[in-house]
């Protein structure tokens, strides 16, 4: 959840050359503190500056909440008006990772200058990472796409609020990131979160289906959490010991190359399903319309591409952390417009669980929040 969530010819690591590019980026679960370029004109604490940073970090933010949240209702929708495609709705996950080239040429053309990969970086390496995490990537859409065919958006948004404790999880073992008090307490409000949706068998067949597929469902969705928090990790393992380079271009190469892999696969997938030949039928039953069919798998597609913008774009102006937090924050909001648009039942379970993932995320982000205070007076004291 995305994911999705951080991501050329052969993979293009050189990236562009713009200015943004030679600020540094601190990686999801790196305890290392960001650091601007010593060639930066304005000063940090320039009210202009400031005052731009906070803007972009709302933009973004904005982006990521508002394309997360439409694309998630958007899949819902797809389903309850007859769409059953399950590698459809993983293709479309993906579909609209052209977009992201706008914005790695309007970073590339405000500056001539060019930057060249790490001399200890193979392109073909490159290359067999951005395959091997494309894979990964589609299998995720395609959990996440089964997931919310077989549960209530809001049971689903919930159990994807889970992502956020594997997050800290895989951090811990794959990139040193330290367990303190306050991450323990947030992973175990959130697997809380999501055990009483698991229990919850007034949750169960809300959508007229079996037992057994409301199992599945919430199995499927609880992997495809565990999944994205594991791309992360294996993201920031490889732009930390392969790359060796987090710069704004680089992290969007990522996003636009492992989309192209998955969207290729998603795309055989559908092909060999033999779920191609049932999707004009499909189209034609579709009942809001035809019209209605293609426009919801066309802004479907738009809005992942609108939210990981957002993910890009905070990541390159605060931290992949903090972008993986907004994420986890859209996913309890997420039920108060599912009971607006689909009449979810919002039961005594679903609002305690909802409340357990809100704790779980002041908790996380609380953290984030002493960790850049620490970062902030060290700097200080260094300089």
């Amino acid at each position: 959840m995305a994911g999705d969530d951080g991501s050329s010819g052969g993979a293009g690591v050189g990236g562009g050359g713009s200015r943004e590019d030679e600020v540094q980026i601190q990686i999801t679960g790196s305890s290392k503190p960001e650091t601007s370029s010593a060639n930066e004109t304005a000063p940090q604490n320039s009210p202009t500056k400031h005052w731009h940073w906070w803007l972009m970090v709302a933009l973004n933010i904005f982006f990521l909440i508002a394309g997360q949240t439409a694309s998630t209702l958007l899949g819902r929708f797809y389903y309850n008006q007859g769409g059953n495609s399950k590698w459809m709705s993983t293709f479309v996950q993906t579909a609209g990772f052209p977009v992201l080239f706008i914005a790695l040429y309007l970073f590339r053309s405000k500056s001539t200058q060019t930057t060249t990969a790490s001399p200890e970086t193979s392109v073909t390496k490159i290359t067999l990472i951005y395959i091997a995490l494309g894979l990964i990537i589609a299998a995720d859409d395609l959990m996440y796409s089964y997931g919310l065919l077989y549960l209530p958006v809001s049971t689903y948004s919930l159990i994807c609020a889970s992502q956020l404790a594997f997050n800290a999880v895989f951090s811990y073992f794959l990139n040193a990131q330290k367990f303190t008090a306050l991450i323990f307490n947030s992973v175990i409000l959130l697997t809380f979160s999501a055990a009483l949706l698991g229990v919850d068998e007034d949750s169960q067949g809300t959508n007229g289906l079996s037992h057994g597929r409301y199992i599945l469902g919430f199995m499927l969705t609880l992997g495809a959490s565990a999944t994205y928090s594991l791309i992360l990790s294996l993201m920031q393992v490889t732009f930390e010991k392969v790359i060796k380079r987090e710069t704004f271009s680089v992290v969007l190469n990522m996003q636009i190359y492992t989309a192209l892999v998955a969207t290729i696969a998603s795309l055989i997938g559908l092909f060999a399903s033999g779920e191609w030949k049932t999707l004009k039928g499909e189209m034609h039953a579709f009942s809001s319309g035809r019209l209605s069919y293609v426009m919801t798998l066309l802004w479907t597609a738009i809005s992942w591409q609108i939210a990981s913008v957002g993910v890009v774009g905070l990541i390159f102006v605060v931290s992949s952390l903090f972008s993986n937090v907004i994420s986890t924050l859209a996913l309890p909001i997420i039920p108060v417009f599912a009971v607006i648009f689909f009449h979810d039942k919002m039961d005594g379970v679903k609002i305690i669980a909802m409340l357990l993932a809100i704790w779980g995320f002041i908790s996380y982000g609380y953290q984030i929040y002493v960790n850049d205070k620490k970062a902030r007076k060290t700097s200080v004291s260094v300089e």
